[in-house]
């Protein structure tokens, strides 16, 4: 069987200028069409800060009803004790949790999921009961582990 032209390879392609090796056509995602799409760790981290903080809006809805929650990936600056893991600015009602030291300076005992969600539910919960003036047990007992 003859091979054919180069010429002839290139005018088969339907979309001249793309990939096409060996005219099999369009290479194929790695992953696969049915796997989910991968989520990032600042989007796994916004998830649980979201999900600790709908417990707490639910267990003390008038106490936070007008309070505000953001994530910074860093404080500005290290305060007298070391790098914040959170914020609280009582006056603009206000608690800025900072992704990096959550995550870095948590000391885990296994690297699972179960002790990623623990560690940066409790800095959520420690958080929110500075910024309410209370203890953090007293706010969410069943989930408050302190690390």
């Amino acid at each position: 069987m003859a091979r054919p032209s180069r010429a002839r390879l290139q005018h088969r392609s339907a979309r001249p200028g793309w990939r096409d090796r060996h005219g099999r056509g369009i290479r194929a995602w790695v992953t696969g069409p049915y796997l989910p799409p991968l989520r990032h760790r600042d989007e796994e981290f916004e998830a649980l800060v979201a999900h600790a903080l709908h417990h707490l809006q639910d267990s003390w809805p008038e106490e936070l009803s007008g309070a505000r929650f953001d994530i910074a990936p860093m404080p500005p600056s290290a305060g007298p004790d070391g790098i914040r893991r959170y914020s609280v600015d009582r006056a603009a009602n206000r608690v800025t949790y900072y992704r990096t030291p959550i995550e870095r300076l948590g000391h885990q005992h296994e690297d699972d999921e179960v002790q990623r969600r623990s560690i940066i539910e409790s800095q959520v919960i420690r958080g929110v009961a500075e910024l309410m003036g209370r203890d953090p047990w007293d706010i969410s007992p069943e989930r408050y582990r302190h690390y």
